[in-house]
């Protein structure tokens, strides 16, 4: 790993993961140039997802007053294939901070769609929940014992994305790269979101995660670096990335 291009490091801890199987033409307009959905069991998959952002650091410089805060994020599951190497990863269809400095250097640096709203968390060994805006919340009860995803299992395509993806307001799309140790997962039961946020996502992803999650759980989660991005030319999806930032 090259240090030198660390964007930012943080822990990411207490990840409550809300799992839902989607109609993948849903997915496909947001799809970054350069990647293609990604599927587990022949399904397309968006999670809801909430923890806390801690200690963060960008370019190693602590920021007073922003280094620990809450995230949640609605995301999806996309690959890249670069010289036979398979690369997983993530799209953000919104991320919530609250905090409006952390969503503009988020948006000026990647073009991440990030909003700033006020929020709130409970942490407990009984119950894990998120809040932000008005009236939004997702929360869900840890089960079991906390263990590594199975090789090839849901818990492990779900958390085990070690890429982001992002499409640039000129075209083409940002490639960066996310390193952490592989996270210890325990089920999550009585999980839910309640809350309305077409304004948010839409009317139809909106829809979506009002509905009983298909899966959820809980990741302990880690330290984690947040790489520089490269950019990705448009209709060059198997060709070198060019470093940007």
């Amino acid at each position: 790993m090259q240090t030198d291009r660390v964007f930012l490091t943080a822990q990411w801890r207490h990840l409550a993961m809300l799992n839902y199987v989607v109609d993948p033409h849903l997915l496909h307009p947001l799809v970054p140039s350069g990647t293609e959905l990604d599927f587990f069991a022949n399904r397309a998959y968006i999670s809801l997802v909430g923890f806390r952002f801690l200690d963060t650091k960008v370019l190693g410089i602590p920021i007073p007053f922003h280094r620990d805060f809450d995230e949640v994020n609605l995301r999806f599951y996309v690959r890249r294939i670069v010289a036979g190497e398979v690369r997983r990863g993530v799209v953000f269809i919104r991320e919530v901070v609250p905090k409006r400095a952390i969503a503009a250097v988020a948006r000026w640096v990647y073009n991440e769609n990030y909003v700033a709203l006020p929020m709130s968390h409970q942490v407990t060994p009984q119950r894990v929940s998120y809040g932000w805006g008005a009236d939004c919340k997702i929360e869900l009860v840890p089960t079991g014992e906390a263990g590594l995803a199975a090789e090839g299992s849901e818990e492990q395509f779900i958390a085990e994305h070690y890429w982001g993806y992002t499409t640039q307001r000129a075209g083409g799309s940002i490639e960066y790269k996310v390193t952490h140790e592989p996270w210890r997962i325990r089920r999550g039961d009585s999980a839910r979101f309640v809350g309305d946020t077409a304004s948010l996502y839409g009317k139809e992803f909106a829809r979506i995660i009002a509905r009983t999650p298909d899966s959820a759980f809980l990741a302990e989660g880690s330290p984690i670096q947040v790489m520089r991005g490269s950019r990705i030319e448009l209709g060059s999806p198997h060709t070198a990335a060019e470093k940007v930032a």
